[in-house]
């Protein structure tokens, strides 16, 4: 098979993982600069172009969009999907994802474990806010923040008032969330592929910080997940339409609670935590998924 990596940068350890392992099973892999791609939207002949000439049919894609680029990217990825061409996650579910609001309000549709979530545009609502998600401490978050940034943990609702206050100031979009202490500043993420979760690692974070990005100095160790939290992974990503995920949940009093999902979660930590050939799961999913040699559209005559 002719995998297409949507990826800006293709030294990223994910990227060269998921390059070798399509190579070591007998594939060809190119990595595609997303933003490089240019696209002829027509009824009959839909295209890609790259660096100067229409792009060869790929049988699959995989996109590693990054979050400053999700609209472009998502634009481009639908491109393909126009063209046939199967995609590991398609746009929509890429999108639904990315914007934190949404995903909440769709898993919580779902009936799925959440920490107690609020979201206000008036000043004059932010007292009310932080008693609806049980007083400080808590924590806020801007919606457009990723790997940890932009998000604080307001010990005291004074405190909490003047971030929420700062952050409006900036007509910032953020939300609130209650803070789960039981968690101790760790998370649970759960690599999801097809219908089973088929890794975890737990992610503590560093002496001093709240937040257990691996990217923020947080730590992380194998772990065995309980059959609710297995299966709050599975139905998390299915909510989002993604056939691959990374779902960070929190153990809380009452169950696993989810923080979010991610659709295009980065294989190093839970490789070198797990010491699964994770690359290696992707490629075989999509063996058994995608169509082989897919054959590119007819072009129009004359």
């Amino acid at each position: 098979m002719h995998i297409a990596l949507l990826s800006r940068n293709r030294n990223l350890y994910s990227t060269r993982r998921l390059v070798e392992a399509a190579e070591q099973r007998g594939h060809t892999a190119r990595v595609v600069d997303t933003l490089r791609c240019y696209m002829s939207i027509t009824s009959h002949h839909p295209s890609i172009h790259y660096k100067g000439q229409e792009i060869e049919p790929f049988d699959a894609v995989i996109p590693r969009i990054g979050s400053s680029v999700t609209f472009y990217g998502c634009a481009v990825l639908r491109q393909f999907e126009m063209m046939g061409t199967y995609v590991i996650n398609d746009n929509v579910s890429i999108t639904r994802s990315r914007d934190k609001l949404r995903s909440l309000q769709l898993l919580s549709r779902k009936g799925l474990g959440l920490p107690i979530t609020g979201f206000a545009h008036s000043p004059d609502d932010i007292p009310d806010l932080i008693t609806m998600v049980k007083g400080a401490p808590l924590v806020i978050k801007l919606l457009e923040g990723t790997q940890g940034i932009g998000v604080v943990l307001a010990e005291t609702n004074q405190a909490a008032e003047s971030v929420i206050q700062a952050f409006m100031g900036m007509k910032a979009n953020i939300m609130v969330q209650e803070y789960i202490k039981e968690a101790r500043g760790a998370d649970i993420r759960c690599f999801v592929i097809g219908d089973k979760v088929v890794a975890s690692m737990k992610r503590q974070a560093a002496d001093g910080e709240f937040r257990s990005n691996l990217h923020r100095g947080g730590t992380a160790t194998v772990i065995r997940i309980t059959p609710e939290e297995r299966s709050t992974a599975i139905r998390a990503a299915k909510a989002m339409g993604l056939r691959v995920a990374g779902v960070d949940l929190l153990r809380s009093n009452h169950g696993p609670v989810i923080m979010e999902v991610n659709s295009s979660p980065g294989l190093q930590g839970i490789e070198n935590a797990t010491g699964k050939d994770i690359a290696g799961m992707i490629i075989e999913h999509i063996e058994r998924n995608a169509s082989p040699a897919r054959k590119a559209p007819p072009k129009p005559k004359g």
